[in-house]
């Protein structure tokens, strides 16, 4: 069922690429597996996705240990006493939402010698059930990391309201699209827009998302 699932998936991935004159191979998926176990992420693997995403760290560390060598993506709210726990393992973090985190990222970073490739989070639904930053406080926040040298901001993360019709989602996704064409510099290259999930990928990409994280499209 998974290799079906995946199939369509693609599929679907070629149709809104399609639609918004964009090349699909730029689009990245992440297999969602914080409802699944160990054999599907080894079917997945084996199908020949590379990429998972994650979002508690405790219920992640079997899966990073039996399977090493795929990329994993933390993409849940972080805890800045956990950063120690994230950043030797994981390929990205999706979820820099706050100062205290990035100072705690930039600590880590120092101890083990390593960069944290990350994407700030930000609230462009401004729902209160949301993490991330309000649009307006992003430029701020960019301007206070610039001298954390551990940090590697690498585009912008959203999650959007849940709809019955994807397309109310649009603004949400167009909006962080719109900060990261406005912010990106040489001092920060966003390159990435994490943002769209199964019930609304579709939108996101043609709306300019690079990732795409879903998880009950491809594992049921």
């Amino acid at each position: 069922m998974l290799a079906d699932n995946y199939k369509k998936l693609l599929e679907n991935i070629e149709v809104a690429a399609a639609r918004a004159g964009r090349d699909p191979q730029d689009i990245q998926l992440i297999a969602v597996t914080k409802y699944v176990g160990l054999n599907e992420v080894k079917e997945a693997a084996k199908v020949g996705i590379k990429d998972f995403g994650e979002n508690r760290v405790q219920e992640a560390d079997e899966k990073i240990k039996q399977f090493p060598g795929l990329n994993w993506h933390f993409i849940g709210h972080l805890q800045s006493n956990k950063a120690k726990d994230v950043l030797p393992y994981y390929t990205m973090i999706h979820s820099l939402d706050r100062l205290s985190l990035a100072k705690a990222l930039q600590r880590c970073g120092e101890r083990f010698n390593l960069t944290a490739n990350v994407l700030v989070q930000v609230n462009t639904s401004g729902e209160e059930s949301k993490f991330g930053l309000a649009p307006d406080e992003f430029p701020r926040f960019l301007e206070k990391i610039k001298s954390y040298d551990r940090l590697r901001v690498r585009g912008l993360m959203t999650m959007a309201p849940f709809y019955d019709d994807p397309e109310a989602v649009r603004p949400f996704f167009r909006e962080l699209r719109y900060l990261r064409d406005q912010y990106s510099s040489n001092e920060f290259d966003l390159e990435h827009l994490s943002m769209g999930m199964t019930n609304d990928y579709m939108i996101a990409i043609e709306e300019g998302a690079t990732i795409i994280r879903v998880g009950s499209a491809l594992f049921g």
